[in-house]
């Protein structure tokens, strides 16, 4: 540690820090603009200047680093009067746009200029003028007039985004950023782009113009999308979610958040939102008040009961409803008698298992991961926020391999990581692949392979050699290895390498409650009927909570079923319900959710529900209650969620029901012909299926040809 005096204070510090990183930490405000505590130095705004005893002129504090015995002054005259030059630079050519500006009362530079501009310029010729760039239907770029060329969103693409798409064109008074060769920005987590920039100059497309911030009402939330459980700001007005931007949280998604996380809340305003139950008479779609609904529903589902038996009622439930709604959904079924409950909506494979299924380790501690493989997965686009995380370990040294298919890993750029070594083979050769990274791992710890007669090539011994090496390393399956029909083989064998490598094993988890739908059992057990049973036909009754065949499944085959109930925010699975029955998004009802690390997150309604609508959990009560099936009684969530934990709710998962160990024998043989539809990055759920800008990004357009 290094001991330094910063305005009078003593203040210790590791070496290698900044005098800026030391004034943070004694509490001394230093006034910056292209410093971000995340992205390197670039020292190009100097505002930072301070005073250095013995040096004969200011100094940035961001590109400083410390000494012993250092004396800093940060309010000398010295030190104000370099800060106010600089802030007449920076001024000298900005346009007075603030009355319009969407950063108008959130920016950096209208607040910095009150304590260190001038009331006056003496500049007098005219302000330079930067012509507008269109790059996508995110970000606009409208008025880069305003940019102070901080660099903050370039280093942003090149060090967190892994894609370099804006750059420093030209030079001097014609310095400009923009995108090479006129392209979009594309990036999955490009709003983030908009977070850092201190200005104006880079603003939300959906957003702009529709709201001033000081009229905005924030609502801490929970992201509802994949499994890492972003944390979220949204903002509101006039019962209206305006805009969704990050919370920090260090832990879970530091202070970024993925552009699905961000822009899916236009889809809660649009069009298709489910505001009043509905009937399908004689063919046609008649609104009817709750009590008409569920009489119906109560009265249709009890001849079906009487005629075929409890066994042939079922539900199909979305792994991104609360935690809540999907204990509630598990006691309707079990109340009614059947055990025809899934979430498991993409799998091919139901083999029961024990434990829950999780990401094996703290999201945190993927950024320090020394090696990684991933398996089966699209990582950048299924997972973007775990992606930075892996791509910051890459930064640090890490190794990433991959053993995956073509379509989710077309060469070694598409995860905008480097690659130490990957194996792209269709699906039914995964099992092969790993074997031969298995027999690498045996031939050099001279242990008895899980298959004989294996050998490796180059790529497998890569990698068998990359997990061999180091202290912090991971196995990581992705959603189409959870989805495979060999998906306990595949397993099998990653335990099998994870044992011999000293590597954790762990999913990394679809969709914002896989790991809480397990919890709560949402799936079938024993005699039950799996998610693909019932949707070929094995059911005459099927409740449909938030999820849509043919889209979040593989298509319902409808034909014998006298009753199909959905449940969902909009007007879904229309061609094949009888009964649609409005529930409550993730912003107009209180809920929980389970990350991948087993984190559990409470979040409380952002606005009142739409319409008719009701949160899913006491439709599903009412419900439950209406057919007999509980007796029970919830004032409110949190009376389900305590039932669920048996008293308090715990930060985590308990570690003793976390488990991704399987009690199968490895096995080397495999199906041969697999097929798994790729799920593209806008089509997860029905949520950002809607969102009318995201759907016009080229991901979205890219997804959608495969589909």
């Amino acid at each position: 540690m290094l001991e330094l005096e910063i305005d009078g204070k003593k203040v210790e510090t590791p070496e290698g820090s900044t005098v800026l990183q030391a004034a943070e930490k004694a509490g001394v405000y230093m006034p910056h603009f292209c410093y971000h505590k995340k992205l390197s130095v670039a020292a190009s705004c100097r505002m930072c200047l301070v005073d250095v005893e013995k040096s004969p002129k200011p100094v940035p504090a961001c590109a400083t680093v410390v000494t012993d015995g250092m004396v800093v002054h940060t309010r000398t005259d010295k030190a104000v009067q370099a800060q106010k030059a600089v802030m007449e630079f920076m001024l000298a050519n900005h346009p007075l746009d603030c009355p319009v500006c969407d950063q108008g009362g959130e920016c950096q530079l209208q607040d910095l200029a009150v304590g260190y501009g001038a009331s006056s310029s003496r500049f007098r010729e005219e302000k330079r003028v930067v012509a507008p760039k269109e790059v996508g239907p995110l970000i606009s770029m409208k008025e880069m007039s305003r940019c102070i060329q901080c660099t903050r969103c370039v280093r942003f693409g090149q060090e967190i985004a892994g894609v370099m798409e804006l750059g420093m064109a030209n030079r001097g008074e014609f310095s400009a950023i923009e995108t090479f060769m006129g392209t979009s920005v594309d990036s999955e987590l490009s709003g983030n782009m908009i977070d850092v920039c201190p200005v104006g100059a880079l603003t939300s497309k959906p957003f702009r113009y529709s709201a001033r911030t000081w009229e905005l009402a924030r609502r801490k939330s929970i992201s509802p999308h994949d499994s890492c459980g972003a944390n979220l700001i949204v903002q509101v007005k006039n019962n209206r979610v305006m805009r969704v931007v990050p919370f920090e949280n260090e832990a879970v998604n530091e202070c970024w958040l993925a552009d699905r996380d961000r822009f899916s809340y236009e889809a809660l305003n649009g069009s298709e939102r489910l505001t009043a139950p509905m009937l399908k008479v004689d063919g046609e779609w008649k609104e009817v008040d709750w009590q008409t609904a569920l009489e119906h529903v109560a009265t249709v589902l009890g001849n079906v009961r009487w005629q075929h038996g409890a066994g042939s009622i079922g539900a199909l439930v979305s792994p991104h409803a609360t935690l809540e709604e999907l204990h509630l959904a598990a006691i309707l079924m079990r109340g009614l008698g059947s055990e025809n409950i899934d979430y498991r909506l993409r799998h091919t494979e139901f083999a029961p298992f024990e434990g829950v299924r999780w990401l094996g380790m703290p999201i945190a501690a993927l950024s320090s991961l020394q090696a990684a493989l991933v398996l089966g997965s699209n990582l950048r686009k299924d997972h973007p926020l775990f992606a930075q995380r892996i791509r910051q370990a890459v930064r640090r040294g890490g190794a990433l391999m991959a053993v995956t298919s073509a379509d989710l890993l077309a060469d070694a750029s598409a995860w905008a990581i480097p690659l130490h070594a990957a194996r792209i083979a269709p699906p039914g050769e995964w099992i092969q692949v790993l074997c031969g990274v298995a027999a690498a791992i045996a031939k050099e710890k001279n242990v008895a392979p899980p298959a004989d007669g294996v050998e490796a090539d180059d790529g497998q011994r890569r990698i068998a050699l990359a997990l061999l090496s180091g202290e912090r390393k991971a196995i990581l399956l992705g959603n189409a290895a959870a989805h495979h029909p060999d998906a306990t083989k595949l397993l099998a064998l990653c335990q099998w390498i994870g044992a011999q490598t000293g590597a954790s094993v762990g999913y990394l988890t679809e969709s914002a409650n896989t790991v809480g739908a397990q919890l709560v059992g949402a799936f079938s057990k024993d005699s039950g009927l799996n998610a693909g049973q019932m949707l070929s036909g094995g059911v005459r009754a099927l409740f449909l909570f938030g999820c849509e065949p043919g889209k979040d499944s593989p298509p319902l085959d409808a034909s014998d079923c006298e009753l199909v109930v959905t449940l969902n925010p909009f007007k879904a699975n229309m061609d094949v319900s009888n009964v649609l029955l409005p529930v409550a998004p993730f912003t107009e009802t209180s809920g929980t959710f389970v990350n991948a690390e087993g984190r559990v997150q409470s979040f409380h309604a952002a606005v009142k529900p739409a319409g008719e609508t009701h949160p899913g959990w006491e439709v599903l009560h009412a419900l439950a209650h209406r057919l007999g099936a509980t007796q029970k009684q919830y004032q409110t969530s949190r009376d389900v969620l305590a039932e669920i934990f048996s008293g308090d709710v715990p930060e985590f998962v308990d570690a003793s029901r976390l488990s991704n160990k399987t009690a199968a024998p490895v096995c080397v043989t495999g199906t041969a012909d697999v097929n798994i539809p790729r799920v593209g990055i806008y089509q997860l759920d029905g949520i950002v299926r809607r969102a009318p800008s995201l759907q016009k990004t080229a991901d979205a357009r890219e997804g959608a040809s495969h589909e």
